[in-house]
């Protein structure tokens, strides 16, 4: 009867509008939810019969949700490094376990901080993934997912690095007088005073700091003789500590001659320490061919400007940087950062067909698709921007004016309940 399936589409039509309602309840409440995704309602018809014409059957209708995973929020800069965004379609990998082994999650809510235990950790509890790297960032990626840690930044607390790269800047007076009578070794033994000396501070693998001496003897012309020596001598294996040596030539206008000069000073040197630590090459840094960015010859009195080498006991991370590949640092108190982790990013297919799970996080469905699991910026354009959020994509007036419209239309259908219950009423008073 034509009355009763009226009353069953009111019935419907009171439903659907209050699921949409649901709909717009989730995305004002959400509307400050960092990386929270919206969700729209759809309408459709529910058809009954006589379309074509006789007696004719409401159908009503049902409403649709669909969730704009794939929507992406505008960015919101802050001061915390640890404040992730994704700028693209990727999704952050994560875990709601410290250890790494629980149920891998995918999201783009990144407003992770450091736990107790030092690892970044979001404000629904996931924490971080990322791939661990060397000392130089390298790292294996295999596409398995179990390879995978929780990213830690206290991992490399109080660890040493030896040095690989030593500076020095120096001007050399070019009115000293030439000396005779030079034999290689004579300025690390003392046979022969230096013109010019200055130490600089190396270190060893297990942060040991030890001294390196460089001394200058002007032995013709625009010629001097250089040697890089320990001291004291012991420290290292060399008979008396002699670890390089070598001419040094400038040309006319005081700038070095590196071509003529001997090769053994501007390249790489290997200290062997007696105290067992280990060491890496470590490159000399003393000027360009034909450049004043090292070493120098002027009638300025002879004087160093910059002498430096890296390494040393890192000692505390204090923080982490992240770059828009996804390379995460570990900065150290003393300044200096170091490589621990890269991370990846995670696309999809469909991802509007990812199944939503408590925390603004997400998980495969069959309508998503598998997960491509890939660093920040390679075979993508999806790359992390640090020190900000994303926002979230509901839109508060679009909301208040959704709420409106469903309003209306939930007191239109139950308009149709109470006149249809009005006519059924009407029909059985016909009985009397």
């Amino acid at each position: 009867m034509g009355l009763y399936s009226a009353m069953s589409a009111g019935v419907a039509g009171l439903n659907a509008q209050s699921a949409a309602m649901g709909t717009v309840a989730d995305n004002i409440t959400n509307v400050n939810t960092v990386g929270y995704k919206s969700t729209t309602a759809d309408f459709r018809t529910m058809v009954g019969s006589g379309a074509g014409g006789g007696d004719y059957s409401a159908g009503g209708v049902s409403a649709v949700t669909r969730a704009q995973i794939s929507k992406i929020g505008s960015t919101q800069s802050t001061n915390s490094n640890s404040d992730l965004a994704v700028a693209g379609h990727g999704f952050f990998v994560v875990s709601d376990d410290p250890s790494g082994n629980g149920s891998v999650a995918y999201t783009r809510a990144g407003s992770f901080t450091v736990d107790p235990n030092g690892l970044l950790r979001n404000t629904s509890g996931y924490y971080l993934l990322g791939w661990p790297t060397d000392a130089q960032g390298k790292y294996s990626n295999t596409g398995d997912l179990k390879t995978l840690r929780p990213v830690n930044q206290t991992a490399l607390t109080g660890t040493a690095a030896p040095s690989t790269k030593l500076t020095f800047q120096a001007n050399l007076q070019s009115t000293t007088t030439a000396k005779t009578g030079y034999a290689n070794g004579n300025l690390a033994t003392g046979a022969q005073p230096a013109d010019f000396a200055r130490p600089v501070t190396v270190y060893d693998a297990q942060g040991g700091a030890h001294e390196l001496n460089f001394a200058f003897i002007k032995t013709a012309p625009n010629t001097w003789q250089a040697e890089v020596y320990a001291q004291p001598a012991s420290d290292v294996t060399a008979a008396n500590g002699l670890v390089a040596s070598g001419k040094v030539v400038f040309n006319g206008d005081g700038s070095l001659n590196q071509t003529a000069s001997d090769a053994a000073l501007f390249g790489s040197i290997t200290p062997a320490w007696t105290n067992g630590a280990g060491a890496s090459p470590i490159k000399l840094a003393l000027g360009s061919n034909g450049g004043t960015d090292g070493l120098t010859q002027s009638s300025d009195a002879s004087t160093v400007t910059l002498r430096q080498a890296d390494g040393g006991l890192m000692g505390k991370v204090t923080d982490v940087n992240v770059s828009k590949e996804g390379l995460v640092s570990a900065v150290f108190e003393n300044g200096t950062m170091r490589p621990i982790y890269q991370l990846p990013l995670a696309t999809f297919p469909n991802a509007d067909g990812l199944t939503a799970i408590q925390g603004n996080a997400y998980q495969l469905s069959d309508s998503s698709g598998a997960a491509a699991i890939n660093p920040a910026g390679a075979q993508s354009a999806s790359t992390v921007v640090s020190k900000a959020l994303e926002t979230s994509t509901a839109d508060i007036a679009t909301e208040f004016t959704n709420m409106i419209r469903f309003q209306r239309a939930y007191s239109a259908s139950s308009k149709i309940i109470t006149t249809v219950d009005q006519m059924l009423q009407e029909l059985n008073e016909l009985k009397r």
